[in-house]
């Protein structure tokens, strides 16, 4: 009795989607895409807010977007292959299931408990989305459409970022309940998605059980050289969009006296989207003068930010989020690049997990280490110190790279 209907839904799955399915199908996961990372940026405008109403500081802040950050480490290395093992469509399901649960904590959060707890739903919910999201948009266009799935990918993943935030922003300043109107709307958004998502055909091609293993981390030798200078360039420019994200907010309201939560939306907003060009800008850009490139503009991304903090300017703080923005999109680019073209095929999945884990923990890390230095200096001063970090951080894979092909040339 229990063959028949297994064999017509083989049969139905296999057919060729129709038309206004092969059309539908890319908008509807491009949005769950854009709609669940939004989701985990949200919380940006909205800090300074929480801090008055539950009567903590700018550390307790940096923990908060950091525990976002390792929830997103912890899914990469749990969940990798989830989406290979039983397809795309039951993990872009649950990814919009985390996310509007971690909405609904936030708007009842009457504490700091229940917003941490929040946040690690959110990086799982991250996690899954990034790598079952990317696949199946690859999966669902064709390769050689008038737009790539690669743009889409871009766009999906870092305009939810960026949007999150902006959209947050907007509306704690203009609606009512501005801890609660801003996870409405974003719970209804993943909400969407989720239903969206349970309608489209699934683009897995073969499935299994599920076997949650954690993921170890792999570097091919082939690239190793490669492969570390850009993971730790981006890294540099992930820790200055960490540590952005988690205290403009406070910066805004507490220094240059601008409780515009818009404004502060705004500026990230700036930060991701910049992000976005400097990846397309990769495109452009001679393989062998990205990362020298990226560098340089990491360098100078720093110096504005340290400029902003010395000089309390907001102009200083929105040039340098948009250069930094550039700088870690191509430095990024590059990097994946170098991955999927230089890498042996069979360490590839592995080797951008790796890539990612690195830089989830880049962005987490500093975030937490200028709370503290906040707490022992003040945010001017804590800012000036990690933009000369990073600064060193750039300065010294640049050195790095260019010692790399003295020697090359010698030999």
């Amino acid at each position: 009795m229990g063959d028949p209907p297994r064999q017509t839904q083989e049969t139905r799955r296999g057919a060729p989607p129709s038309r206004r399915a092969r059309v539908l199908a890319p908008a509807i996961l491009a949005f769950t895409f854009w709609a669940t990372m939004a989701g985990t940026t949200a919380p940006t405008p909205l800090y300074p807010l929480y801090e008055h109403a539950f009567g903590f500081g700018p550390f307790t802040v940096t923990v908060v977007f950091a525990v976002y950050a390792f929830g997103v480490v912890a899914g990469l290395l749990l969940f990798g292959r989830l989406s290979d093992e039983i397809g795309r469509r039951p993990v872009l399901m649950v990814a919009a299931l985390l996310a509007i649960v971690a909405a609904a904590a936030f708007l009842v959060a009457g504490d700091l408990t229940v917003m941490l707890a929040a946040r690690v739903v959110s990086g799982l919910s991250a996690a899954l989305v990034t790598g079952a999201a990317t696949v199946a948009l690859a999966e669902a266009m064709p390769p050689d459409g008038r737009v790539r799935p690669a743009t889409v990918v871009l766009f999906a993943n870092m305009g939810g970022l960026a949007g999150g935030t902006l959209l947050a922003g907007i509306l704690a300043d203009l609606a009512p309940a501005p801890l609660r109107t801003p996870w409405a709307v974003i719970g209804a958004l993943a909400l969407l998605g989720l239903v969206g998502v349970a309608s489209v055909p699934e683009t897995a091609p073969n499935r299994s059980r599920p076997s949650l293993r954690p993921q170890r981390p792999h570097v091919p030798a082939e690239i190793r050289g490669d492969f570390l200078r850009s993971a730790m360039a981006v890294g540099a420019g992930f820790a200055v969009l960490g540590v952005l994200t988690a205290v403009t907010g406070v910066f805004l309201t507490g220094v240059l006296r601008l409780p515009s939560h818009t404004l502060t939306g705004a500026v990230v907003f700036t930060a991701f989207m910049c992000t976005a060009a400097g990846q397309l800008l990769n495109r452009v850009v001679r393989p062998g003068r990205a990362l020298v490139l990226a560098c340089a503009g990491l360098v100078a991304g720093a110096g504005l930010i340290a400029l902003a903090m010395a000089a309390v300017s907001l102009t200083a703080l929105l040039a340098g989020a948009a250069v930094n923005g550039l700088a870690t999109g191509v430095a990024l680019g590059y990097g994946v690049t170098v991955i999927t073209t230089r890498a042996a095929p069979d360490h590839r999945g592995a080797s951008v997990s790796t890539f990612f884990v690195i830089l989830y923990s880049m962005l987490a890390v500093p975030a937490v280490g200028v709370g503290v230095m906040i707490r022992l200096t003040g945010l001017r001063p804590a800012g000036e110190i990690f933009s000369a970090v990073v600064a060193v951080l750039a300065l010294g894979v640049l050195l790095s790279l260019l010692g790399s092909r003295g020697a090359a040339r010698r030999a």
